[in-house]
């Protein structure tokens, strides 16, 4: 098997296992990490940073965890909101007055229900890097369904539409309120946007041979890319110095799971414990016009009785449980080909829960 690196409490043996067989099959550079009520019970890492297997996977590897960004940005509308700053049941126009669509509430933003799951206006890549561009679009769009009645899942605009209300209540963009707000305090070494600094450590994103699989068509919705994405394309210094928050973030399983067991471990400074409980409430139930699965949605999160979760394109994900106070993050740099992930992340999960007898 593929030599690991890194600490395992002997109860998570089955975790060690889990990672050392997946890096011998579909993994080329991977990390997974266990926290229990806020303490790193397994910080594990192993394999290549490159395709080309000549560069270690090292303890400070990073790379883009895609939509695993979505918990971070979640995570900072919870903050906001157990401050007493956001109000997660207010018309987004009550803090961003552009905002036409008076109807849409931020829950609706967090929860993938307010009708705005792609722009009308075709957009490029590079307009992803101009957020007053994108959010003007977004103000100025008309809902395509009711909104909170639909789930289509908002793989891009949920970021730049929750970053909109950040900036406007804080003055920052979410990337620096989550900088400053969150991962600062816990120490946490995740980015949304990379800066150059850290591209000694970046570990590029490998693509799947045959592409990403799209969902199909359901009743109300075929996902049209808009902009179409390439995986290669993330990997430019571009995409990496970009702030696009729904699916730019760096870092690795220590530091997912660093900031997202705040939820499990009673709010680890950022949050209430009623704070955290928040991220259960359930806000639909049914199937995902886009992804075409269904989906019970809480505020940032899927929700399954007292866990919640999310994973990026190609396999990373995050997996709290907040009765067992259990976190569980997978990152890994080689995609598979399912849009919405694959088993990997949670054989890991699997091995955790395996750990707690």
């Amino acid at each position: 098997m593929v030599p690991l690196h890194g600490t395992c409490d002997e109860q998570f043996s089955e975790v060690r296992t889990a990672l050392a067989e997946s890096l011998t099959k579909d993994d080329v550079g991977a990390s997974v990490a266990v926290f229990l009520h806020g303490r790193p019970v397994a910080d594990l890492w192993g394999g290549y940073a490159d395709a080309a297997r000549t560069v270690p996977w090292e303890r400070d590897t990073v790379t883009n965890v895609f939509s695993t960004t979505k918990t971070m940005i979640a995570l900072c509308a919870l903050v906001l909101a157990d401050r007493g700053e956001l109000d997660l049941d207010a018309p987004v126009a009550r803090y961003w007055p552009e905002f036409s669509a008076g109807d849409v509430l931020v829950r609706h933003v967090l929860s993938h229900t307010s009708g705005l799951p792609t722009w009308d206006t075709p957009i490029t890549t590079d307009d992803l890097r101009d957020p007053p561009k994108v959010t003007a679009l977004l103000a100025a769009q008309t809902p395509r369904w009711a909104p909170g009645e639909v789930a289509c899942y908002h793989a891009l605009t949920q970021g730049y539409l929750l970053g909109e209300v950040v900036r406007r209540i804080t003055g920052k963009t979410i990337g620096a309120f989550f900088a400053a707000e969150v991962a600062g305090p816990l120490g946490a070494d995740f980015h949304i946007g990379l800066p150059a600094a850290h591209d000694d450590r970046f570990a590029p994103a490998i693509a799947p041979p045959g592409g990403l699989t799209v969902p199909p068509p359901t009743e109300l919705f075929e996902i049209v890319p808009n902009p179409e994405i390439v995986p290669e394309d993330t990997n430019a210094e571009s995409w990496r110095r970009a702030e696009i928050p729904s699916g730019a973030g760096y870092g690795n399983a220590r530091s997912v799971a660093t900031v997202q067991s705040v939820l499990t471990s009673g709010g680890g400074g950022l949050l209430s414990r009623a704070g955290c409980e928040r991220a259960l409430e359930e806000q639909y139930h049914g199937l995902d016009y886009a992804l075409g699965v269904k989906m019970r949605y809480g505020l940032g999160y899927g929700v399954s009785g007292r866990t919640c979760f999310w994973g990026g394109m190609g396999g990373s994900l995050v997996f709290n449980d907040f009765d067992a106070g259990l976190t569980v993050a997978y990152v890994m740099n080689r995609m598979l080909d399912a849009i919405v992930g694959d088993g990997r992340g949670m054989t890991m999960v699997a091995a955790a829960y395996g750990g707690l007898g």
